[in-house]
């Protein structure tokens, strides 16, 4: 899957390495409206599925982090599961780490081990994959990860996530949500 937001032109000049990499057996790339491509895997995470997820950034895919992915990747639990890992570059990198709640300007990658599975008895196989693929890959990542791929026992890793700009959004949390009426997610707490 991939998305250009760019030129049309810089962005087929983009995904040419995928092309010279190996024959295109089935492909469908060219211009399209955003709520078609935010949408277009809708089919593969119906309403009703078990969900664990775990994510970290990631400053460069070492060899030992690439043998982490190849080791658990194939074990994912269900054929909804997945392992994404998006690509942080461009005009993120020109924006201080400070300027904005979000910090890891410095990060190269985010990936994400989104467990996803049918079947409520699974929960513990389906967990336990996400569990141990994200522990094997966590040494070779950095301390934070996006907040909307973490799960409620990743409470504790929340003032990683903004890293030194955690404090400033307690400070913004305690002016406009003094009751912590928005506590129903990864919460900075007031």
């Amino acid at each position: 899957m991939s998305c250009w937001s760019g030129p049309l032109e810089e962005g087929e000049r983009a995904l040419q390495a995928f092309h010279d990499f190996a024959p295109v057996v089935a492909e469908h790339v060219g211009p399209m409206p955003y709520p078609a491509l935010n949408s277009a895997f809708d089919a593969l995470v119906p309403p009703g599925l078990q969900h664990y997820w775990k994510a970290n950034f990631v400053t460069e895919l070492s060899e030992p982090a690439i043998a982490a992915h190849v080791q658990h990747g194939p074990r994912l639990p269900a054929v909804n599961s997945t392992c994404h890992i998006y690509p942080i570059n461009g005009a993120c990198h020109r924006v201080a780490p400070e300027a904005t709640a979000f910090a890891y300007r410095d990060a190269s990658f985010a990936t994400v081990i989104a467990g996803m599975w049918p079947d409520p008895s699974a929960n513990e196989a389906g967990i336990a994959w996400v569990r141990d693929y994200y522990e094997a890959t966590a040494p070779h990542s950095e301390e934070g990860g996006y907040i909307n791929f973490m799960a409620d026992d990743d409470q504790s890793r929340i003032k990683a996530n903004y890293k030194s700009n955690y404090d400033r959004l307690v400070e913004v949390k305690r002016k406009y949500d003094a009751g912590n009426l928005f506590h129903l997610n990864q919460n900075i707490k007031p």
